[in-house]
């Protein structure tokens, strides 16, 4: 294991672990370098299990010294990016969003689409979504706010001959090649445009409205018809962005969505009011990081130079508006920057808006792992390596428990082949013999009765023989898999992997040393899928055998109704506070139901101080 090293500094700065061939495997910054390494130069068992994984690869550390926090934060971004450590998480950015831009450095500029950011002197504006809306909205703002489209060829040439091209005579140029408009008066339209991008709509609302009134006044109505469809087509333009604040107010709105080994930031950019550009990076996260240490960690690409950086930034939670964000964006803006983290109003919906984007980033992301055979492939055949199976599992099972303190304990079993949920297999267990708060003992259970089918009658049998069983738990669970494999005499043949549910490590049968599959790969972005979708079905059968044995337990004591009459009633009224709604009449009505018992049912649903059910009070564990 590695030695504490000695003469750690108290400043600021990064630190680099590197294992046995000298490569990278972590990344870190720290107020305190001294402070921050002693804390992972601990026993063993003090450490969290991704700690204790990187300790025990790593080799050697080294760190540089920084003047303060912020240059930390900008020299670990970009480490990470140089390094590509295991342990850290990974940033995908956004190359591939349409932005609008600018040349500045040509005297009549021509506005144009592109993908990229990178050339000095180019004003660029978006990045934006919709490529075809952005499109439909630069071919309306021509119309009133006419800059030259054309190639500098074209642009050449119609200078030379001193004639303008069509664009010039249909009102969609203002003539620059042939003099028709001063270059002061070209700058004019080319600051309408930036105005326009940037948000501020009323300002060129304004001024077309003045320029249209004062034509009138002067009895020129070539002028005013002109100023009035360049309004016309403004308003159309503008009608492509969304109004999420109309106090006009400019700010920027960070949302962070994850989903086991991913996570998505989407940066929104209000400026008026209005949504004006957004911003998505993808991230491979390092193992459970909150969206506080994600977002410090994409600050640097967040927000670049920060150009046009707003005076407001909005983020979820309090946890998030951290000082080193704060300080880091008022020394990029040079003006102080507020973090707020709003609780109600109209800034709170725009970050819920930002928050459901992200989600449908990563709802999108997940579809498209899903829906790619190669990818899928890749993810099986690095499973296999990882796990030292002599073959990509083709048929993966997946084990998960769900109580309630104990009580109405489920198992659940899910079935993924060539990487897709094969949901005609899925299985539900009642755990018949485990009474209190025992999840090892449940689990041995469950897996003991699957596995009696095991060498069953391929042909058949309900149960297929699978290729791995992954069970959702520590070693505690692994082990009692591996006893029920053994009591039912399949021991050896069955290949288990167990899962540990925060870390996310791999523990394999006769070692307790995990196997850690890489941040951001394929093969992880897999088990989580399969894992998560145990849960689920383990929690939607829990909540349904819950759901039973609340109604059973409130219509208790009713005579004549037992439990083929209680199931009924359920279907036909669909809860139980509807069931306690309906009137005598409705349950004299139901024919398969005797009066008498209607009768009695009524009365005893409707008796003073009976309890009702909690609703929400339940917990999923």
């Amino acid at each position: 294991m590695l030695a504490k090293p000695s003469g750690v500094p108290r400043q600021s700065g990064c630190y680099l672990f590197r294992n046995g061939q000298g490569s990278v495997i972590y990344v870190g910054k720290a107020l305190s370098l001294a402070q921050r390494l002693a804390n992972y130069f601990q026993r063993p068992e003090a450490l969290n299990a991704k700690t204790q994984a990187l300790m025990s690869e790593a080799a050697s550390v080294e760190w540089i010294v920084t003047p303060n926090e912020m240059d930390a934060l900008i020299l670990e971004n970009e480490l990470i990016k140089q390094n590509q450590p295991r342990y850290n998480m990974r940033l995908k950015d956004d190359k591939s969003f349409p932005y609008v831009a600018l040349d500045m450095r040509v005297d009549f500029p021509a506005p144009f689409v592109t993908r990229s950011r990178h050339v000095r002197g180019v004003r660029y504006f978006g990045p934006f979504v919709d490529v075809k809306a952005l499109r439909s909205t630069i071919d309306e703002l021509l119309q009133a706010f006419p800059l030259r489209s054309c190639t500098k060829h074209k642009f050449n040439y119609h200078e030379r001959i001193g004639r303008p091209c069509l664009l010039y005579d249909i009102g969609k140029c203002s003539g620059p090649c042939v003099k028709a408009v001063t270059p002061e008066g070209y700058h004019d339209l080319v600051q309408a445009w930036a105005r326009f991008f940037e948000g501020d709509v009323r300002q060129l609302r304004r001024l077309l409205q003045d320029q249209m009134r004062s034509a009138s006044e002067k009895k020129h109505y070539e002028a005013a018809a002109k100023a009035r469809d360049a309004l016309a087509a403004l308003e159309r333009a503008a009608s492509e962005q969304s109004v999420v604040l109309d106090d006009h107010s400019d700010l920027d709105v960070l949302a962070v969505s994850t989903d086991g080994g991913r996570a998505a930031v989407v940066r929104f950019r209000v400026r008026h009011g209005r949504i004006i550009g957004r911003t998505v990076h993808l991230i491979d996260r390092s193992m459970d990081e909150s969206d506080a240490e994600i977002l410090e960690s994409v600050l640097p690409d967040l927000f670049g130079d920060g150009e046009s950086l707003p005076p407001v930034v909005v983020v979820a939670s309090e946890e998030s508006a951290t000082p080193l964000m704060r300080d880091y964006l008022s020394t990029l803006r040079a003006k102080p920057v507020e973090v707020v983290a709003p609780q109600r109003g109209r800034r709170r919906k725009v970050l819920d808006l930002a928050r459901s984007d992200a989600q449908s980033v990563m709802n999108r992301d997940s579809l498209r792992r899903q829906s790619d055979h190669n990818v899928r492939s890749r993810a099986l055949q690095e499973l296999g390596v990882a796990l030292g199976l002599a073959q990509p599992p083709f048929r993966i099972e997946c084990f998960d428990m769900s109580h309630l303190q104990g009580t109405n304990y489920v198992g659940s079993m899910v079935v993924f082949e060539d990487g897709l949920p094969k949901k005609s297999d899925y299985r539900h267990f009642n755990v018949k013999e485990i009474l209190g708060n025992d999840d090892v003992g449940a689990m041995e259970e469950v897996v003991r009765r699957r596995l009696l089918h095991w060498n069953d009658d391929q042909a058949a049998s309900k149960f297929r023989r699978g290729d791995l069983i992954i069970i959702d738990g520590g070693l505690p669970q692994l082990h009692a898999a591996e006893k029920a494999a053994a009591s039912v005499g399949v021991d050896g043949q069955v290949e288990f992997v167990a899962l540990a549910k925060r870390e996310e490590l791999l523990y394999r049968p006769d070692t307790s040393v995990p196997v850690v599959l890489d941040r951001g790969s394929e093969s992880l972005y897999m088990v989580q899928r399969i894992r998560d979708e145990a849960h689920r079905f383990a929690i939607s059968f829990h909540r349904s055998k819950r759901g039973k044995s609340m109604v059973a337990t409130t219509l208790e004591g009713v005579e004549g109704l037992g439990p083929a009459r209680r199931e009924r009633l359920l279907t036909q009224f669909g809860s139980l506070d509807a069931l306690r709604s309906a009137t005598l009449e409705e349950l004299d009505a139901l024919a398969w139901l005797p009066n008498d018992v209607a009768a009695r049912l009524y009365d005893h649903l409707q008796a003073p101080g009976r309890p009702r059910p909690a609703k929400g009070s339940a917990r999923d564990e």
